[in-house]
């Protein structure tokens, strides 16, 4: 039987350093059950945008066409190409990514209602984005979670050890928009209340040049010996990594569903996060992780104090958080991309 043909077009970009995005991750896996052609690689945004379209109308007698869809400048490269699809009568299919994109349809929503009227499906990957696109521009939309392979996240019950030992753990590519700054701040006032072994691992590339303001502070508050930076690093060294720590810590000001704590929950980390964008619908609070208000490193700090004076609590979350995770499998998620794309 012949596979269903996908086109799938994002940005591509992991081979110059940057985090793997959906096109390449999911993309990846779709090869299984269809035929996939992805793009694009191209590192100039005009070229980029080019090769996008040449793609589409190479592939235009393909069955679908997947966008990745962004509220940056990325957006062109998803209106036009659903623009460029809409001629040649390829269905396409959205799927929406970034806090920020119910802004941006309320910025421009004639836009946003003609490029997502006219999709085949709009997916997002959270109950969160689907409500507040809702919201701005109204429309249907399904929900597709991201994904993770929970066989390759071995489970551990964390704990906090004695002697106020803190080990916290960010793994974010470094943007202003992802507050590594707060990170630090939370550092700082640890060591000022006692945690004076407390230690912070910072796992992520650079995006804006925050990783260079950001090892600036280290220097500042003279956190240097407590503080380590690894770059950009594979999924398997991270989570080999992420052995030696027992909290995690998210500190952005503007969030989706984050697969960085996705991945912590399923590791069996109490995770302490903002409370912005995705987070909310992605667990319960005190139960499968901890919310505080952005930008609040005293709430932080006071969270990690209440781990640390009751330690059941840290047992608790930490299995509850591995059971949330259990929803994201692939084998799971798998199954709804089987049932969109196979009609």
């Amino acid at each position: 039987m012949k596979k269903c043909k996908l086109v799938y077009i994002g940005n591509q970009l992991s081979k110059y350093g940057l985090t793997p995005t959906l096109v390449e991750t999911l993309g990846e896996r779709l090869k299984n059950d269809f035929e996939v052609v992805q793009g694009s690689n191209k590192q100039n945004k005009i070229f980029r945008l080019l090769h996008m379209w040449w793609l589409v109308i190479l592939n235009r007698k393909s069955d679908y066409l997947l966008i990745d869809t962004y509220s940056t400048s990325s957006f062109l490269y998803a209106w036009s190409s659903a623009v460029l699809s809409r001629l040649f009568h390829l269905k396409y299919v959205p799927i929406l990514h970034g806090g920020n994109l119910p802004l941006r349809a309320k910025r421009s929503p004639k836009l946003m209602k003609q490029f997502l009227s006219k999709a085949y499906e709009v997916v997002c990957p959270s109950d969160y984005l689907k409500v507040e696109m809702e919201k701005a521009v109204g429309g249907n939309y399904l929900v597709i979670p991201n994904f993770i392979d929970l066989v390759n996240y071995s489970f551990e019950v964390k704990s906090i050890e004695e002697e106020k030992e803190m080990n916290l753990l960010w793994v974010r590519s470094f943007h202003e928009i992802y507050n590594p700054y707060l990170a630090i701040i939370v550092l700082r006032q640890l060591h000022n209340n006692g945690f004076d072994k407390a230690k912070l691992c910072m796992v992520g590339p650079d995006k804006d040049g925050s990783l260079k303001k950001t090892k600036q502070m280290v220097t500042d508050y003279g956190l240097n010996d407590f503080v380590s930076f690894t770059g950009k690093v594979s999924q398997k060294e991270w989570i080999a990594l992420s052995k030696g720590y027992n909290i995690f810590l998210n500190t952005t000001n503007i969030d989706n569903t984050p697969v960085s704590v996705m991945e912590a929950m399923a590791l069996g980390f109490p995770v302490i996060s903002t409370k912005v964008g995705g987070i909310p619908y992605l667990f319960r609070d005190k139960e499968e992780g901890i919310m505080v208000e952005p930008n609040n490193s005293e709430a932080i700090v006071s969270a990690i104090k209440s781990l640390e004076n009751h330690p059941e609590n840290v047992n608790k979350i930490s299995k509850a958080a591995r059971n949330k995770a259990c929803e994201w499998d692939w084998n799971l998620v798998r199954n709804q991309w089987l049932s969109l794309l196979s009609n």
